[in-house]
């Protein structure tokens, strides 16, 4: 299946840019008349037929057209500090799109050890996550923020912090939430959260939440976080 992300997809007839026109013809070697199929990253699923080889712009008819194809049952944002190496931000951004999130904020905390990300490098890694794992709807991608920025923002839902500080009162998220919600999930740097930015975000009506006995890398903390939300709305 050769799946193309297509945002701006408003009509019955749509044209590739260039560099997924490129890939069409000379990468797949599709030729005019082979079926493919579009996202446009807000549940707009489509199939369509190439109608031109052109490899600088491929045009397509589309055929049929599905509305909110795999919407889900529930809303995920995790808010994550980047790690030093960002390829294993990366990872977690491909394995979280492909598991299902809705949202990813960085967040620069006390303890951070990467302070800039760039948000287009991050997207392009969800958009081949997308097409890969057959995802109508493409994971928002925020600019980063500061910690307390970010709670300063406004959520309506369940909102967690998972944190290291022993002798807290911390609770599994089948024990904190029900299914079929929205959740905000906050994962600091390998450092962890400093005790002030935890009773930070305590005062702001997070619920404290532990991942468990073992210590986790930042990526593999909120890969664990979106796999239980995910798998309590199974």
């Amino acid at each position: 299946m050769n799946i193309f992300y297509t945002p701006d997809i408003t009509d019955s007839s749509y044209t590739l840019n260039e560099e997924e026109s490129k890939h069409c013809i000379r990468v797949l070697r599709l030729p005019v008349g082979a079926i493919v199929y579009l996202v446009d990253g807000v549940g707009g699923f489509f199939t369509a037929e190439i109608t031109s080889d052109n490899p600088k712009k491929v045009t397509l008819k589309v055929i049929s057209a599905e509305a909110e194809y795999g919407k889900r049952n529930h809303y995920l944002h995790i808010a994550v500090a980047p790690t030093k190496n960002i390829d294993r931000l990366e990872w977690f951004l491909e394995k979280a799109t492909e598991l299902g999130i809705d949202e990813i904020t960085p967040i620069i905390t006390d303890r951070s050890e990467r302070r800039v990300v760039k948000e287009d490098r991050l997207n392009k890694v969800i958009t081949s996550a997308v097409k890969q794992s057959i995802k109508a709807y493409h994971p928002k991608m925020n600019e980063a923020l500061s910690f307390d920025s970010l709670m300063k923002q406004p959520f309506e839902g369940n909102k967690l912090i998972a944190h290291c500080i022993d002798n807290a009162d911390k609770k599994y998220i089948s024990d904190l939430v029900n299914p079929f919600q929205k959740y905000l999930v906050l994962i600091g740097p390998e450092g962890d959260f400093t005790p002030n930015e935890v009773e930070q975000a305590l005062n702001k009506d997070f619920k404290p939440l532990t991942l468990g006995n073992n210590r986790l890398r930042t990526e593999t903390a909120a890969l664990a976080a979106c796999f239980e939300i995910n798998y309590l709305n199974r």
